[in-house]
């Protein structure tokens, strides 16, 4: 990657920062300066202080420098740890804050793209980077004070040791000023190699990860998913799963003994780089002893410029260092940032959804087919159906046959393969995006429920109309298990984060998720088997409200169970991808020929036989 490209990608990485981590940059930036310019704040005192001693001996002077150090270096340790406190609680937020940027992004990627593979591969793989090895940000965040503190380093120790190379001994070797160059390619060549090292170093890890992408991710499952997710906890110990996982984890430990000698290689190249250092140094100390020895200076000043030299040769290190470690987490960036460009191709639409006091609107698919992503076979084919919002609709089918599919084009989670939904004779992919998706409200067979409070899950709000929420729980049939709750509507789900939190069945979940559906009051209401984990009592008492739940609106009932569809103005009855038959239930059950007839009569001899 070129060095313009690398800038602007580090660019881009520290506007990211700011606008998801604010401030952390920044107070680390601020605490490194300080931390960087105080030890050349107490050389120079130092050195002032040796000379003071050695020579003149004014101990007013002495006494004036010792209370000017001790007094900078309070302030500056102040500031520090007041800096430092704030950046420690931003630090401790920022992995939080990581995960924000990937939750953004999966919402403003098209439904479509949610699924496919090749791109949740790439999110996996941006993720992995970033959590498991730190690589990308949290490299630009902890690179901050390496970058401050080399150039304080570098500037700082220019500065400071301009006398060392005026003062003059007397002595034309000393003198010289070939010794420049001399300490300059000293102190040059430990950073080089300080760099090189560096390179190597990461050139092995890299080597190291590509090769063990699947343990990552068999460790990621199998050490965190399967252990600890509540959902898989119950078959884990009636089925021994954890027998599985300890495979694995033995697979991981052999990969490490394996690669002993990538961690050879990870580690000599370091080592070496430190003695070529150490050399460098004893160069800088050569050349300040002889300089003091031959009078060019007192003996306070080989404190000060030893010190110096050394931080401005650690400086030129840094600034290796920096480079070759920006060269790394620059490519991890650029593989984020290649994720987060993916483009949103869904057309949003442009026009206003009509707003009709007749409430005569019509949605009709014309000749639609669909097939999932990256799929050869077409989950709908050629569907024509047409039907009035107001009306209550059943979409009924064996599993399979294409009725979750029919309400995700609908609801424009998908656009059609082929043909094209209209609402009032207009293609909806012409109406704004987020104002055709708030007409809907649904209730989607793998619905979920969230840890926060009751209310807040019905109204998907932390601000909350408190009757109109009793009011949704009441017609979704949860008044009862309510008044049973300590804390009324504000009782928080699950105990994720309140040990008072409530843990809710299958049944109390679905009859939230109802509500939450009510109280969004859109006109088109859908409910994907919505009484899929409800007792039969509960049941019933849904299906004999169901007017009152659905009101005025339109409502689409999504079931396989044809006695729950009686109360519907039209059912359509889909098979194989294809909408076979449409009608009530008197008519479609007249056609002794068609698969509703053959559906309801296998299902109504099920129930005889219990």
């Amino acid at each position: 990657m070129s060095i313009r490209k690398r800038i602007s990608v580090t660019k881009r990485g520290f506007g990211i920062l700011k606008k998801y981590c604010p401030g952390l940059v920044q107070g680390k930036a601020l605490h490194e300066f300080i931390n960087s310019v105080q030890p050349f704040i107490s050389v120079w005192f130092s050195a002032h202080i040796i000379n003071e001693i050695v020579t003149q001996k004014r101990i007013e002077k002495v006494i004036l420098y010792v209370s000017l150090v001790v007094l900078i270096n309070f302030i500056c340790a102040f500031l520090k740890n007041i800096i430092e406190r704030v950046c420690n609680e931003k630090e401790s937020q920022m992995w939080c804050w990581f995960g924000k940027i990937f939750s953004d992004k999966q919402m403003s990627l098209d439904f479509v793209d949610l699924e496919d593979a090749k791109i949740q591969q790439q999110r996996q793989s941006a993720e992995e980077n970033l959590y498991m090895f730190g690589n990308g940000l949290a490299q630009l965040v902890w690179g901050t004070s390496s970058l401050v503190r080399c150039f304080v380093n570098i500037v700082a120790s220019v500065i400071m040791i301009v006398p060392l190379f005026i003062s003059k001994s007397g002595n034309a070797f000393i003198d010289n000023p070939v010794w420049i160059l001399i300490l300059l390619a000293s102190v040059t060549l430990g950073g080089f190699s300080n760099s090189k090292a560096t390179i190597k170093e990461n050139e092995v890890f890299m080597k190291w990860c590509e090769g063990t992408v699947w343990f990552n991710r068999a460790f990621m499952f199998f050490g965190k998913e399967l252990y600890m997710s509540q959902e898989r906890t119950k078959d884990v110990r009636i089925y021994q799963q954890n027998t599985i996982a300890e495979k694995v984890f033995d697979k991981l430990i052999q990969c490490d003994r394996e690669n002993k000698t990538d961690i050879f290689k990870m580690s000599i190249y370091p080592a070496m780089a430190s003695v070529i250092i150490g050399l460098a140094n004893i160069v800088c100390y050569l050349f300040v002893a002889l300089k003091a020895f031959f009078g060019a200076f007192g003996v306070g000043s080989i404190v000060q410029y030893v010190a110096v030299l050394l931080t401005f040769g650690q400086g030129i290190q840094q600034l290796m260092y920096v480079q070759a470690d920006n060269a790394v987490y620059c490519t991890y960036l650029q593989k984020l940032f290649d994720y987060l460009d993916l483009p949103n191709n869904m057309y949003k639409g442009s026009l206003t959804v009509e707003k009709r006091d007749d409430n005569e609107y019509y949605i009709e698919f014309r000749n639609v087919s669909f097939k999932y992503p990256n799929a050869e076979d077409y989950a709908l084919r050629n569907v024509n159906f047409k039907f009035k919002v107001g009306e209550k609709l059943a979409v009924v089918g064996m599993n399979g046959s294409g009725k979750s599919t029919f309400i995700k084009l609908m609801c424009r989670l998908y656009d059609p393969t082929e043909g094209e939904i209209l609402l009032n004779g207009v293609n909806i992919q012409k109406y704004d995006y987020n104002e055709y998706m708030s007409i809907f409200s649904v209730v989607f067979q793998d619905f979920r429920l969230f840890s926060f409070s009751l209310a807040q899950n019905v109204a998907t709000n932390m601000d909350y109309n408190a009757d109109k929420v009793r009011s949704c729980l009441k017609k979704a049939g949860f008044k009862s298990h309510l008044s049973s709750l300590k804390n009324d509507i504000d009782v928080c789900l699950y105990k994720d984060f309140d040990t008072d939190g409530v843990e809710v069945s299958g049944g109390e979940a679905q009859k939230i998720a109802l509500a939450r559906a009510l109280y969004k009051d859109a006109p088109f209401i859908i409910l994907d088997e919505p009484t899929a984990a409800l007792d039969p009592i509960s049941e019933y008492e849904v299906y004999s409200k169901f007017n009152e739940i659905a009101d005025n609106k339109t409502a689409i009932y999504i079931s396989h169970r044809l006695a729950s569809c009686r109360f519907c103005d039209v059912i359509a009855v889909f098979h194989e991808g294809a909408v076979i038959q449409n009608g009530t239930h008197e008519e479609l059950l007249a056609d002794s020929k068609g698969k509703y007839f053959e559906l309801w009569n296998a299902q109504l001899q099920y129930y005889k036989r219990s």
